[in-house]
């Protein structure tokens, strides 16, 4: 029986619908695919945006007091916290800070130049929540972690050769085959490395949504019980309210580790009888994070957190962090979990590519999702640019940047057109930004602050032009 008008009409709304929900659910994932391999140099990007501030590895205990002191004369007690963070952290400078204000410290313990880390943060905004609210951004994040689980183990089961033909690759052609081979060589490879991003990605946003659920189940809905069960509460004191003896705790803390090892320390609840420091320390032999050292206000020692004790559940949760953004083994770790982050956001690419080339037809999406793709290293130069040259909001900039580009993408006649102007315009936006961040910071661009990202980032832009180049050929 043939089908009604009606029905037909239907039937091609829905499968309309389902194609522009495939490109927003693909292009979300590849927003977080892509930024989230990029901010694994998130401190090398901090080093990047100051590059004239000073650098070294050696602090000292009458340098850290002074900052201390300095600080706290300089800002009122309006702050739940202060920091001070070490050359263990993985930035090779000292900073002082509260919620509200972070200054570098000079090797005398003087205050300097304010922290700015905005387009860093941005960066790593875009990845944790895409810019949405917080909240809601992470869950929504977190979601597409646990979708990408779902798409790795169904797409393993839905193809039975895919490790038999692990070394494949098809070339030439309209690129179908290419992008197919691709995806499932990079697919197979990467299994190991994507699926434990997948599920470490889920955990930061959904761990949220299960506290509440147990603690409304078992802890007639009191969060912080349930939050005390995995991670180490913190001390219950009555002290007097007096200045904190940062020096007198530091020099019983380096009888118990190696100062290398110091990432930073917090002050909990300063001026009050509950205040206390906790020192956070590497563990370069575990994956967990570090493990603290907790001294009350006269610099006494109290108690360690327990993350390198036997409770392997704890060890694990504490571990998440280093394990998502591969923060272990120094460059190296990073260098490989960048090309593995490569990796895993071509696939998300190339599924789409594969989806938009088995189709008979050819309409707006074949030329949004190229824009989408190629857009969007653009705009996170451009934001870049705006910022460091006129002081722009790198988040402004960046989703007007996007959104200017795709939009113009629809201008294009084909896929392959699309593609190859964004690289051109990758390499010359890129060699424009360079110039701006020259002029703006002039010799210290020369710093390796400076080169360890501006250096790869032209190397890049070489390659895609030299790619857009070929292409045309």
């Amino acid at each position: 029986m043939a089908k009604s008008p009606v029905s037909q009409s239907l039937s091609k709304r829905s499968l309309a619908s389902h194609a522009w929900l495939g490109l927003v659910v693909s292009g979300f994932m590849y927003l977080i695919c892509l930024s989230g391999t990029i901010a694994v140099l998130h401190l090398e990007f901090e080093r990047w945006e100051q590059p004239y501030v000073e650098e070294t590895t050696a602090f000292s205990i009458e340098q850290v007091e002074k900052a201390y002191t300095q600080f706290t004369e300089q800002y009122d007690n309006d702050t739940h916290h202060y920091y001070f963070v070490f050359p263990g952290s993985g930035i090779p400078r000292l900073v002082m800070e509260d919620d509200n204000n972070a200054h570098f410290v000079d090797a005398e313990g003087n205050l300097g130049a304010k922290e700015s880390v905005t387009w860093t943060r941005m960066l790593g905004d875009l990845h944790m929540f895409l810019h949405l609210p917080m909240s809601f951004g992470m869950i929504v994040v977190s979601a597409f972690g646990a979708l990408l689980c779902a798409l790795i183990v169904s797409g393993l089961l839905a193809h039975p050769r895919i490790v038999k033909d692990a070394f494949r690759f098809r070339a030439g052609g309209d690129g179908l085959k290419s992008n197919i081979d691709l995806h499932n060589r990079l697919s197979v490879w990467g299994t190991p490395f994507h699926l434990m991003i997948a599920i470490t990605g889920a955990y930061f946003g959904l761990a949220g949504i299960l506290v509440t659920i147990i603690s409304q189940a078992f802890y007639d809905g009191d969060d912080q019980a349930v939050y005390d069960k995995v991670f180490a509460p913190e001390p219950v004191l009555e002290q007097a309210v007096v200045r904190p003896e940062i020096g007198k705790a530091m020099t019983d803390l380096f009888t118990r580790i190696d100062p290398e090892n110091l990432i930073f320390f917090t002050i909990h609840e300063p001026d009050s009888p509950q205040q206390f420091i906790e020192f956070y320390v590497r563990t370069p032999a575990h994956f967990t994070y570090s493990e603290n050292y907790r001294y009350n206000t006269s610099g006494e020692f109290l108690e360690t957190a327990g993350y390198l004790g036997d409770d392997g559940g704890k060890q694990i949760l504490w571990s998440v962090y280093r394990l998502h953004f591969g923060d272990f083994l120094g460059m190296p770790g990073k260098v490989l979990f960048v090309v593995l982050g490569m990796m895993l956001t071509i696939i998300s690419a190339t599924g789409m590519n594969i989806w938009l080339k088995k189709r008979k037809t050819q309409d707006a999406l074949n030329r949004l999702w190229p824009g989408l793709v190629w857009g969007t290293p653009n705009a996170l130069v451009v934001s870049a640019m705006g910022y460091f040259a006129f002081g722009l909001s790198p988040t402004v900039c960046f989703w007007v940047a996007l959104l200017g580009i795709t939009v113009a993408a629809l201008k294009a006649t084909t896929q392959e057109r699309v593609t190859r102007y964004l690289k051109y315009v990758f390499t010359l936006v890129t060699c424009a930004f360079l110039i701006v961040y020259f002029v703006e910071f002039g010799p210290a661009a020369l710093n390796f602050a400076a080169l360890q990202i501006n250096v790869p980032l032209l190397l890049v832009a070489i390659w895609t032009g030299y790619s857009a180049r070929k292409q045309q050929d």
